[in-house]
């Protein structure tokens, strides 16, 4: 990774890079968080010790 980049090239770079993405609506969104959060509700969590 080039760490010479300045941020403004690095916010430039980023904005290319979404505005190739396809476009999420909200409903989407809302899906994919549900979905996230009930995948970490594991049974099989590891404990902290």
């Amino acid at each position: 990774m080039n760490y010479t980049i300045s941020f403004q090239e690095r916010a430039k770079l980023a904005l290319e890079l979404l505005s190739k993405q396809s476009p999420v609506t909200l409903t989407m969104a809302r899906n994919q968080a549900m979905r996230l959060k009930a995948q970490s509700k594991s049974e099989n969590k590891k404990q902290r010790s």
